[in-house]
This record gives structure tokens, sequence and C-alpha cells, in this order.
């Protein structure tokens, strides 16, 4: 089987969730049969395009992994690929089809169509085009006010047209219903259905796997290929993506473009195999995939004909699973622009505070679920201690006994000739031996000394992610702000 798909988005907006997934399932479709993917950007509603939107799409998609053997950037033998840039072949194809009887000229205004479609709903009939130009010869006819002209094709007035979805199997339309649509625009644009038709075909794409949304596209795409004398592709809808409510996921739900989840700290990895899970069913139990097993294993047969239902919660949670499990430079340099923006480092960076960086990292990792979270999580690193968590500072800074013990530990740790975890933990746990006080007395006190916190990674890692001077100096700077506040 020789595969050729395509993901052709619009440049509206940024790229959705529902989107993203759509593309991931035809570049693994490709991927598994070893066939192209092609990226095309359907720009030609000018009214609706927003600049820049087509490089945001590139670099959003590129961001989560997804390559194109064809597109705007990489070129290929069916260029160009911005459908702003292939009007003249639509111009020639519609045109053809003009001279060959299936397509004729449409010269009604926009008020006409306006009058004719309010008519038909004021008689229960279903608006759609009344064939006012079908029968007219191509020249000599103006109608009133005209500007320009459309072109219609011919569409089936009887009959149904079916189609046979891949995912969704065989669906019919009415033909009576639709009445003749126009391809080509006064203004010299192509309608979507004919714009992609043209260069489905003109790009040999094999299979079209798109948004169930497109399912009532399906049935005048099929005249237009019948009409073009080319053979159909297979169609694949692929359902949508539903809010928790089963409503249209919207803003209101949250974040939903792949820039957003980008910003808050969601890895590309985590949005990937999240998305793919959402719809597709594949072998075993595992909640978690690498790509190239989801290459191997992926099928449109896996593929539900139900929506998928979007939970945030899930994805959150794949998000920390490839966090703490991500090979460490590579989760290591999707971490450091928010730790940068946070103004907690500033790249480039030194071998040697990469490396301080990287054990930083090593430690913390499996207390984050997103990125997002990171610079809270760890500014006590990059920044003095002025507070103390209050309940923690009534329970592990009160009595006549903590700071001594805590100007203890300081001297304690300042005396190492070594400052390596081994050593930490050795004095540490030696300085406990001799007080004669429980593990806890000790750890508790100087974890909201060194943090102004109650909770986080292990002691001994903090100290010696702290380094010596600082640890021996918040140390003492806390057993004064015990005495402060005891003379006081």
């Amino acid at each position: 089987m020789s595969v050729r798909v395509r993901y052709a988005p619009s440049p509206t907006g940024y790229v959705h969730i529902g989107g993203a997934r759509t593309a991931l399932f035809n570049w693994l479709f490709a991927r598994k049969h070893r066939g192209q993917f092609i990226l095309r950007i359907e720009d030609t509603d000018a009214e609706r395009t927003i600049h820049d939107s087509a490089q945001q799409i590139i670099e959003q998609l590129r961001w989560l992994g997804l390559d194109w053997d064809e597109g705007p950037d990489v070129g290929g033998g069916c260029a160009p690929y911005y459908q702003s840039q292939r009007r003249s072949l639509y111009e020639a194809e519609a045109c053809r089809l003009v001279r060959e009887g299936q397509a004729y000229f449409c010269y009604c205004t926009p008020e006409e169509l306006d009058r004719q479609r309010a008519e038909a709903r004021e008689q229960g009939r279903v608006p759609k085009y009344p064939g006012t130009c079908r029968h007219q010869p191509p020249a000599g006819h103006t109608g009133s006010g005209a500007v320009g002209r459309a072109i219609r094709l011919r569409a089936p007035e009887t009959g149904i047209t079916e189609v046979n979805d891949h995912i969704h199997g065989s669906i019919e339309f009415d033909n009576s219903l639709m009445g003749d649509l126009v391809i080509l625009k006064s203004d010299g644009y192509p309608t979507y259905n004919f714009a992609c038709v043209v260069d489905d075909i003109a790009m040999d794409v094999s299979h079209v796997i798109r948004a169930d949304e497109h399912v009532s596209n399906t049935p005048k795409q099929i005249w237009i290929y019948k009409a073009l004398g080319h053979p159909l592709p297979v169609f694949a809808h692929v359902p949508m993506v539903l809010a928790p409510d089963r409503s249209k996921l919207s803003k209101r739900h949250g974040a939903t473009s792949v820039g957003e989840f980008q910003e808050l700290g969601y890895v590309p990895e985590a949005i990937v195999n999240y998305l793919a899970f959402l719809g597709w069913s594949p072998q075993g139990e595992a909640e978690a995939m690498p790509i190239a097993e989801m290459v191997e294993q992926f099928s449109l047969d896996a593929v539900s004909p139900t929506a998928s239902i979007y939970d945030v919660g899930k994805l959150t949670w794949m998000n920390g699973h490839y966090l703490r499990t991500l090979d460490v430079h590579r989760a290591l340099g999707y971490a450091i622009p928010f730790l940068a923006r946070a103004g907690l480092v500033r790249p480039p960076l030194a071998e040697p505070d990469y490396r301080w960086l990287l054990s930083l990292w090593e430690t913390i990792r499996d207390r984050v679920k997103t990125l997002g979270e990171l610079p809270a999580a760890v500014e006590y690193f990059f920044q003095d201690v002025t507070v103390y968590d209050q309940a923690g500072a009534g329970k592990h800074f009160s009595g006549p006994a903590v700071a001594p013990l805590l100007m203890a530990a300081a001297s304690t740790l300042a005396q190492l000739p070594t400052f390596d975890l081994e050593s930490i933990e050795a004095a540490c746990r030696e300085l406990i031996s001799r007080s004669g006080i429980a593990s806890g007395a000790l750890i508790h006190p100087v974890r909201l000394a060194l943090t102004g916190r109650t909770t986080g990674p292990g002691l001994f890692h903090i100290i010696w992610l702290l380094g010596q001077e600082r640890t021996v100096q918040r140390l003492e700077a806390a057993a004064c702000h015990i005495e402060s506040g005891t003379r006081r």
C-alpha cells in the first residue's frame, strides 16, 4: 500500500489539541506504512487568516516532534504548499469543468442568494441554491447588479451519495438536500471543498484522515473527485475531542492549544502520548508508550468512532511521568527556559553551573508535574531565605534547644573537609546520636532553616546542593532569628 497523507490546517490561530491529534494520527499512519506525511497550509480565506499563524503552526508541530516529508519549509515535488500560491491551478481546473459541462458560471448576487435562502426557509424548504443559472448559456447573462461570476459544480439532483468512512463505516447523504455548490468564488478564490480536492489530487493523497466535523463536506468533495475524473482516497474521520461535560472544548475549559500547554510547562513527549491515546486504543495496558512503539502499533482500525473526553488531570499525570523518566539532559533543556523566565538563571550557562543545575533537576524532578511549577519549587536554592513557614516555625523553631542545635549543626558542617553527600549524612547522623535526640528533632528544624519550608527533597541533597558556605550561613541566620524572637 502506497501511503501519502496530509495535515492541512488553516492559519487562523494556534494548533488546537484536536488539530494536533489529527496531525499526530496522520504522522503515525505515514510512519507506520513508510509513506509520506505532507503539511499544507490552507490560507485562501484572507479574512480569517492571522498574521504569523502559519509560522506558529509550523513551530508548534516541530516542538511536538512531528516532521513532514513535504511542506512549506522543506519543499517537495508538489510545491507550493500554501494554497494562496496555487490559485492558478484552481482556476484552471474550475474552467476545465465549465468547458466539459460539469460546472457553470453563476451570476447571482449575494443579495439574490440571501433572498432565495430566506424564501426557502419561509416555505419550509431546505435552503439550497435553486439552480437559477444552471441552464443559462455561459455568456450573455449578467444578472441584476452582478459584480462578477462564480463557478458552480453541477451536483446530482436525486439519489444518495455514500461516504465509506474507515472509522464510521457507511454514511449516506440525500443529494436533493444539497444543491449545486460554488467551487470558485466571484473574487477568483476557490472554496474550501474545491481547493482541498484539487490539492489532494495534485499531491496524490491516498488517505484523508481528518476531524469528523468534515464529514458533511465529504459528499460534496466526492462529487468534485468524480467530476475531475479521479478515484477517491480512503476517508477516515476522527471523532471530536470534547470537554468533560461533553460540550465542545473551548477556552472556558482551560488550555486548549499546544502553545498554551507549552507555556504552562508540559513537555511534548507527554502531550503526544496523551493525544495518541485519546481515541486510539493500542494493544496492552500501558498508560505511557514510547513514540517508536506507537508507530509500530498504530492502526486506523483501533481508532474509536465515538468522541473522546479531554482530561487535563490525566495529561498532567502523564507529564509528571515524563519529567521523571526523560533523559535528564533533555528534560533540563525544557526546564531551563522556565528558570530563566523567573530570573533564577541566565543562559548560556557555564559548564559548572550546568552540572550543578543537572544535579538540582535530578533531585527535584519527581516533585513537580509541570515545568510551570518548577521555579517556585526551587527558588530557595537561588535566593536567600527571609521568611519561614509560619506553622512550621511554630512547631519546629519552638523550645530553648532549637537555636543551639542549629548552631551545632552549622559548626559540624563547617568543619567537614569533604562536602559530599556521604560526609554530610554521616556528620548529621553523628550529631543526632551525640545529642541524644530523634532524627526528626534535627532534620525538621534544619530543613526549615535552609528552605523556609517544611517539605521538599531529601535534606542531605538540599545541604549538598546549597553548598557548605550557604548552608552554614542559613543555619546561623535561623538560629539568630529564633533567639531574637525569644528575647522579644
